[in-house]
């Protein structure tokens, strides 16, 4: 018996220090792979470990959980649980290779991933200020409003993000869910664009792109990706979103709302036309330069959401826009057309929900 134990207790020594071993290797070559900008393959047991058994959760999306997790000490991530499970893995991977190839100061760098077995998963930098979501606030509320400059300066880390994505990396990325969510804040609030969870790739020269069915958030989706009445898909949708969430920061509020299965109201665009005709000012600024920079933002933002996509301008227009003064910029005619109102109180514009419908002509995906 004392033999027996003997043995049972050297294989459990053993077993720890080859784990701790085995840890340390890891470690180790997730650091290499760090320092070479490459992302790491995990194992799920990585991931339960790292998250210290999915301990702390930082909120849900629509493509899956995030959890808090630590690589090191000195190195915190948020593990983002993916809940499509299907497939092999094999497209996971090659999307994440595409995606691991992307450095910008403007957008989440990939860490790692997860594809074992059905589990995915996805390894990012964590970033304590969280979304731009909770930064969404009238100038009066003092203890959320980051203030115009930092607001112009958010504003223009998105845009040239978003000009990376379309002109910079080998294929031409288009996201197709921009919004406040999908925009992290660092410690000095330089936003960084996140959650890849619906985007395409095309070649540089193939502007447009097929799609099966309308993807993105409610609010943020370009109209012809509803409906080919409206264009075709191309990388102007990713600018429609831009220019909602442009005109978002300068409401300070959410610019959609839903009022029942009819009705889908955006609430910003006339209502900004109106603030820059002098008609209609319900923002409090009080310096004229933060009136200037509140001006510059609302007539970009009405820009990038022009019902025709030529309309839009391009993302590199849209940065030097919000580069410049901003005092030569003409503010483009309303995007909505009045007489699909139904009711004008409160300066919504109201769009019919026969331009909001899913099941309308399928476009088959591009190989």
């Amino acid at each position: 018996m004392l033999l027996i134990l003997l043995a049972f207790a050297m294989y459990h020594i053993y077993r720890y220090f080859k784990a701790k071993g085995e840890d340390k290797d890891r470690i180790e070559k997730f650091l290499e792979d760090y320092r070479a900008m490459k992302p790491t393959r995990f194992t799920y047991q990585d991931i339960k470990r790292i998250t210290n058994g999915f301990k702390e959760s930082l909120g849900e999306g629509a493509h899956g959980a995030v959890f808090k997790g630590m690589l090191s000490k000195e190195i915190l991530v948020a593990v983002k649980i993916l809940n499509d499970t299907q497939g092999d893995g094999k497209e996971f991977i090659n999307e994440v290779a595409t995606m691991g190839k992307i450095h910008h100061v403007n957008v989440v760098r990939l860490l790692g991933f997860c594809a074992d077995g059905f589990h995915r998963a996805l390894v990012y930098d964590l970033f304590p200020n969280g979304s731009l979501q909770k930064f969404l606030a009238p100038p009066d509320n003092r203890d959320v409003f980051l203030g115009w400059v930092k607001l112009q300066r958010i504003a223009l880390g998105v845009a040239k993000g978003l000009e990376y994505l379309h002109l910079g990396c080998d294929h031409r990325i288009l996201h197709f869910d921009i919004n406040p969510h999908n925009v992290l804040l660092d410690d000095h609030f330089t936003p960084k664009i996140t959650d890849f969870g619906l985007a395409k790739l095309c070649p540089k020269n193939q502007s447009t792109v097929s799609i099966t069915a309308a993807r993105g958030t409610l609010g943020y989706i370009a109209p012809e990706v509803f409906s080919r009445n409206f264009g075709n898909v191309s990388y102007k949708s990713d600018i429609y979103s831009f220019g909602m969430l442009l005109l978002e920061m300068v409401g300070g509020r959410k610019n959609t709302d839903v009022s029942g299965e009819e009705i889908f109201q955006v609430l910003y665009p006339e209502w900004i036309h109106n603030m820059l005709e002098g008609k209609d000012i319900h923002i409090d600024i009080d310096k004229e330069e933060d009136m200037k920079i509140a001006k510059k933002l609302a007539i970009a933002g009405l820009w990038c959401i022009q019902w025709n996509p030529v309309d839009r301008p391009s993302m590199k227009t849209v940065v030097q826009m919000l580069e410049g003064e901003g005092d030569k910029l003409m503010v483009p005619p309303t995007p909505f057309d009045s007489t699909t109102s139904s009711s004008r109180n409160n300066n919504n514009a109201v769009i019919p929900s026969r331009y909001l419908k899913f099941e309308l002509e399928a476009i088959p995906e591009l190989e």
